[in-house]
């Protein structure tokens, strides 16, 4: 996604929950630093993230209490499997390893990690709250490609997006996908904090923008 395109919604998605661009703009820079000083064998390319996602169906597996439930409604060797953040952890306690986990590392770093360890690539997120995380755990991943919401660098990429679930969907559609399926999203619910509902309104919207 081209990033001219991508930035007036940014720009009102900050303004709307508060968050500094600066800092949104640093998290990008010491991703990009962590992932160049990583060998490559532990990083992973678009060019492999492609390889997954052109041309299939593929499944976005959010982390609302419905998840498990909704994966026993579908067939998931019949997808290339995106989890988003903490739904990983549901996936590998199904013995189902996602192809790729879009995470800013607030879920479950252990399930993510081992995932990692076992093939799935890992679309990590740079954002202004989480520098820190970014720094103690991206150097333990695997299959690491960076990502961020603000403009993108050589190495650290926007596909579009705000929360990891709408990430993913953009992540989908921009390496071509054929279908997107989401099971485990719930943009209503009410045990969520004022934030958190703040922030799945801006997932409902995105994600209607990319598949209705």
């Amino acid at each position: 996604m081209r990033f001219e395109d991508w930035e007036p919604l940014y720009l009102e998605i900050i303004r709307d929950m508060g968050y500094d661009r600066a800092r949104d703009e640093e998290s990008a820079r010491v991703l990009s630093g962590i992932i160049s000083g990583m060998p490559p064998s532990r990083r992973a390319s678009i060019r492999r993230l492609e390889e997954l996602v052109r041309d299939r169906d593929v499944l976005v597996c959010g982390n609302a209490p419905t998840l498990k439930g909704e994966l026993e409604e579908v067939q998931p060797n019949d997808f290339c499997i995106i989890a988003a953040d903490g739904a990983a952890a549901v996936l590998m306690d199904k013995g189902i390893v996602p192809h790729i986990i879009v995470t800013d590392l607030d879920g479950d770093v252990e399930a993510e990690t081992e995932a990692s360890r076992m093939g799935a690539v890992m679309v990590v997120h740079g954002h202004g709250d989480n520098i820190p995380v970014i720094s103690s755990i991206v150097p333990k991943l695997c299959n690491v490609v960076g990502s961020t919401q603000a403009v993108p660098l050589a190495n650290v990429h926007n596909f579009g997006g705000f929360t990891d679930g709408d990430r993913c969907v953009f992540l989908a559609r921009e390496l071509g996908a054929s279908a997107i399926v989401l099971v485990g999203f719930d943009f209503t619910d009410p045990h969520v904090n004022a934030i958190k509902k703040k922030k799945l309104e801006w997932a409902r919207k995105l994600i209607a923008l990319v598949i209705g």
